[in-house]
């Protein structure tokens, strides 16, 4: 069940709303089904509709009137809450629905339990799935009823109703998302041929410069620069920048002026100052002065994102964020750049982890330098033609998100659960599209028969849980065709399947065979080492011959011991 509630300055508006047909023609049959004494007049069940509403009106007014005299009557003495089950629920009957409204008012302070003086409240059910609830906030004291945070103690009260009554358990979250958008800007995004309100198109904007640039600077550049986006900085005094706000050129106000929006407004995430803290701690990799070759960024991205499961199973809450959050940068970079037919599926799924990046947990972003950094830096480089490099970088999100949505489910994190899951779905479908030819590919050059019974032989020996899994999967055979390819660049098949097994746990991967075959193409990038260096970490791990102990040589007796001659 979800509530909405709102205020306002006229019951006879609201009433007038509630008893008639609607703005589509969707109330039908409106009728009380609770009231503050269990006697208020029902126009819905009268001959003469106006003058029952004028009495119903003048019912719940009576003490506003009598606290205005006195100058003591709210601005907005209206207060309205709308109940409305789930999809699927059952279908409630009027004694249910007037139970949960008594609920209602009792727990956010409108009317308590056993308080005489409680203000006076009416509900209206004109649909069979949802009620309304019209209330006036002057107790019988004459005093402003005290209903502080009514809407979370209402979404308390709801969630217990729908345990006790066998209904849909909404999701419910902690209050660190982002502000949905008003049903005037879905309605203005329809008028206007968007599929998507402003305020999303702006915050997936904003989130996709945030992950590209690499200082305050660029972040804003990348701003300015994006077609159809209007961009205003704030500086201090001294000339820095403290904020900035936001606006597309075809949303704007009755006026003609555009609308604009602050960061923070976007998104909790998305001020300024937490955008800075982000782009602070990345670690930009650069080249070796002495000339050494670095990895991929592609690679280290690989990596970075692979050792994500890893630090979310520590207890540091406060780095397992902030691995989130960078994790989030990192599907919002790769939709950016990513081939056609695949980018769509991306950026929804960015757009769905969205909400598992933030909870009440602080996220100590130092923590994720390497992996921020190393999405940054493959920004840089053109997305692989082949998609092998895309593919194992996805299958690596994967398995990064799936322990992210049990990250949170350990900790009641229910939104963020739930956005995990749907990230999963998008994910898995561009990774399908991504690595089904690239796979095919490989297996069609596999390794005669006999090699192939060798190399199955070794992933017994290195993955001994999932060898019957991964030798039964179709992609054993891009697996040993990788593990070949190794081995003739000089690789140790057996040590480099045993290191890409030993990375990371494949109990999450749902193709382990496909897991191996990336790290295996991925490891094997590296250079092979050669005989001497082979040869020195062979003897650096065969443990030394201990000495046997030495019996103790028979002491000598020393010049005192010695006896005297006399």
């Amino acid at each position: 069940m979800i509530a909405k509630i709102s205020s306002g300055k006229s019951t006879a508006g609201l009433i007038r709303y509630l008893y008639g047909p609607g703005r589509a023609n969707e109330h039908t049959d409106p009728h009380l089904v609770a009231s503050w004494d269990g006697f208020a007049p029902d126009p819905g069940r009268t001959d003469d509709i106006a003058a029952t509403k004028k009495l119903l009106v003048a019912d719940l007014d009576l003490r506003v009137q009598q606290a205005k005299r006195l100058g003591r009557a709210p601005k907005q003495h209206v207060w309205h809450c709308s109940v409305r089950a789930a999809p699927g629920d059952r279908l409630l009957d009027d004694a249910e629905w007037a139970d949960i409204a008594r609920r209602v008012v009792a727990a956010t302070g409108i009317a308590p339990t056993d308080d005489p003086d409680g203000c006076r409240w009416v509900a209206v059910r004109h649909a069979p799935d949802h009620i309304h609830i019209a209330a006036t906030k002057v107790r019988g004291d004459l005093r402003t009823a005290r209903h502080w945070n009514d809407y979370l103690t209402a979404d308390r009260e709801l969630a217990a109703i729908e345990k006790e009554y066998g209904l849909f358990q909404v999701v419910r979250g902690d209050r660190t998302a982002a502000k949905r958008p008003t049903r005037a800007e879905q309605e203005k995004a329809h008028r206007t041929g968007h599929d998507k309100p402003a305020r999303i198109r702006l915050r997936t904007l904003v989130r996709t410069a945030a992950a590209a640039a690499t200082n305050t600077e660029e972040f804003l550049g990348l701003l300015t620069h994006t077609n159809g986006v209007l961009v205003e900085v704030l500086h201090f005094p001294s000339g820095e920048p403290r904020g900035y706000k936001v606006a597309l050129e075809d949303d704007t106000n009755a006026e003609g002026e555009p609308v604009w929006f602050s960061g923070s407004t976007l998104s909790p995430d998305l001020s300024l100052p937490k955008i800075q803290s982000r782009l602070a701690a990345a670690d930009i990799p650069v080249g070796n002065p002495q000339g050494h070759l670095r990895p991929h960024p592609w690679h280290q991205a690989t990596a970075a994102t692979e050792r994500i499961p890893h630090h979310l199973g520590r207890p540091d809450a406060e780095a397992a964020q902030a691995h989130l959050a960078a994790l989030g940068e990192a599907l919002d970079a790769v939709a950016l750049t990513a081939p056609p037919n695949i980018r769509a599926e991306l950026r929804a799924a960015a757009s769905a982890f969205e909400r598992a990046t933030r909870s009440r947990i602080h996220a100590e972003h130092h923590h994720a330098r390497a992996l921020r950094g190393a999405v940054k830096s493959m920004l840089h480089e053109p997305t692989p033609k082949d998609g092998a490099l895309l593919a194992m970088f996805l299958d690596a999100v994967l398995l990064a998100v799936i322990a992210a949505a049990r990250w949170h489910d350990q900790r009641q994190h229910n939104q963020q659960t739930a956005a995990a899951h749907q990230t999963l779905l998008h994910l898995q479908t561009a990774y399908d599209r991504t690595s089904s030819g690239h796979l095919l590919g490989a297996s069609q050059h596999r390794p005669p028969q006999k090699i192939a019974v060798r190399y199955a032989q070794l992933i017994r020996q290195a993955t001994p849980t999932h060898a019957a899994q991964i030798l039964a999967d179709p992609a054993t055979d891009a697996l040993t065709t990788a593990l070949a390819d190794a081995e003739t660049a000089g690789h140790d098949p057996g040590r480099l399947l045993q290191q890409a097994a030993d990375e990371r746990a494949l109990d999450d991967a749902r193709s382990p065979a496909r897991t191996l075959a990336w790290r295996v193409q991925r490891l094997s990038q590296r250079p092979a080492p050669s005989r001497r260096a082979l040869a020195a970490q062979a003897h650096s791990t065969v443990p030394r011959p201990v000495a046997p102990p030495q019996p103790a040589a028979p002491a000598t007796p020393t010049a005192t011991s010695r006896p005297r001659r006399r």
